[in-house]
């Protein structure tokens, strides 16, 4: 299991640039959580998750949870993801989104062996569970409870995970964060791969009578994430997978061109340096 015990692998790329001390954080914001529309932890959004998640948080002062989920999500954006995850972690459904968002960007790039990467997002899906039950009005504790259920049937490989019911629950998930939060683009690029995933494994007559999945709202879903976030690495990683997925070596260059784009981004935080890199290795 990922915890204490184990060290994790360092983030392997120069982290300076990424730092965010003091007001740097709440500057650089909006730009760093275009794809996942987390609000900013400051003492005010504190209190409101401390008011929704009712008797179990009662005596929990705003001011230190909000210091304490600011210094998660620092740690989070330098790299340190050992440090964010134990951080988040520790704080429980509170810190859910940035421990379970760095135990998975953490177990896609830098872990290698294929039975620790699915128990840990195994163990992330567990905590996204948690978070759903305590904080059900977040729109990221459904998708982060999608992301690591999407993840970890993707290690399984997506016919098991059909068979097994995984691919419902995580359009449940998505469903109900675009629900709560409509322009969420990283739901988005999430649902527009859930239809092309199903399209590309069972095809597009099945998988459209099974499971809704249709080519067309693929496009559609990855097309509103890039709008959203222009500048985000992973939505044109993800653009380019969703154009392998549906049509095969028809699009090759289409999707060459946006693994380009995504590895000439300039990153903004750790995770962003390893999508684009990640971009960069599929076009070598």
């Amino acid at each position: 299991m990922a915890g204490k015990q184990a060290k994790w692998a360092p983030f392997p790329l120069d982290a300076k640039a990424f730092s965010y001390a003091g007001d740097a954080l709440k500057k650089a914001w909006p730009a760093l959580h275009a794809g996942d529309a987390e609000p900013y932890p400051d003492s005010k959004r504190a209190q409101a998750l401390i008011d929704a998640a009712g008797k179990a948080a009662k005596g929990q002062d705003a001011a230190a949870l909000a210091s304490a989920l600011q210094e998660a999500w620092r740690a989070f954006h330098r790299g340190d993801f050992q440090a964010a995850f134990e951080a988040g972690q520790a704080l429980g459904p509170f810190g859910a989104s940035v421990a379970v968002k760095a135990l998975g960007i953490h177990a896609t790039y830098l872990v290698d062996d294929e039975d620790e990467k699915l128990k840990r997002f195994e163990q992330a899906a567990k905590l996204a569970e948690a978070a759903v039950k305590a904080l059900p009005d977040e729109a990221n504790s459904h998708y982060r409870h999608a992301f690591a259920l999407g993840r970890y049937s993707q290690g399984l490989s997506i016919v098991k995970a059909l068979k097994q019911g995984i691919a419902g629950k995580v359009r449940e998930a998505l469903d109900a964060t675009l629900e709560l939060a409509p322009k969420h683009a990283e739901a988005h690029t999430a649902l527009a791969l859930y239809h092309a995933e199903i399209i590309d494994k069972i095809g597009a007559m099945i998988g459209g009578l099974t499971y809704g999945a249709k080519a067309a709202e693929a496009e559609s879903h990855i097309k509103t994430a890039l709008k959203l976030t222009p500048d985000s690495p992973i939505a044109h990683v993800e653009h380019a997978n969703v154009l392998l997925l549906l049509y095969g070596d028809k699009k090759e260059d289409a999707a060459a061109a946006a693994f380009e784009k995504a590895g000439k981004l300039k990153p903004r935080d750790a995770m962003e340096a390893l999508d684009a890199r990640h971009a960069n290795e599929q076009l070598e």
